[in-house]
């Protein structure tokens, strides 16, 4: 019985989260400003200290809206492994499941951040400042080993700040 009590309170949740995106009288959504992802300009201190209790850790690999290099006014949702901080923002880089040969392309393996579980790879060319309100969720966490080879691999392609 308390099982369909929370998921009609989940529901009523997601009806009134979607009653306020729109304007009072008009129905029409509301306009929402973009958000705050950028490249990064100077020094990412490098983390990992992944924890899966909701908030964006380094060392997960996260969803977020990543602006497209040819126009960065537009973008999508893409996962981003997040590899440190930048004051009080993180640092993430963005994955991609095509695999276009790329010096630039690190194999990351599959995981949990893709439902088809398809093999993915991080595009070190691009490190990523983002609001830890812009995550949409959590993914996964990246095992070590292979963070610290995008580390790595990043490190040829940007400054970062190490332990």
């Amino acid at each position: 019985m308390s099982n369909l009590v929370n998921i009609a309170l989940k529901l009523v949740k997601q009806v009134q989260a979607a009653q306020q995106e729109r304007e009072r009288g008009t129905g029409k959504l509301k306009k929402k400003s973009a958000p705050r992802t950028r490249r990064v300009e100077h020094g990412v201190r490098v983390e990992y200290t992944p924890e899966l209790d909701g908030d964006p850790d380094p060392g997960e690999v996260v969803w977020t809206w990543v602006p497209y290099q040819e126009d960065p006014n537009r973008g999508k949702d893409r996962p981003v492994v997040i590899i440190g901080r930048v004051g009080d923002d993180l640092a993430g880089v963005p994955l991609t499941s095509k695999n276009k040969g790329r010096n630039d392309h690190v194999s990351v393996g599959t995981g949990a951040w893709d439902p088809r579980h398809r093999q993915s790879w991080a595009k070190v060319d691009r490190l990523l400042t983002i609001d830890p309100d812009d995550v949409r969720r959590e993914g996964a966490i990246l095992n070590k080993d292979r963070f610290d080879v995008v580390i790595n691999k990043l490190a040829k392609y940007h400054r970062l700040i190490r332990p």
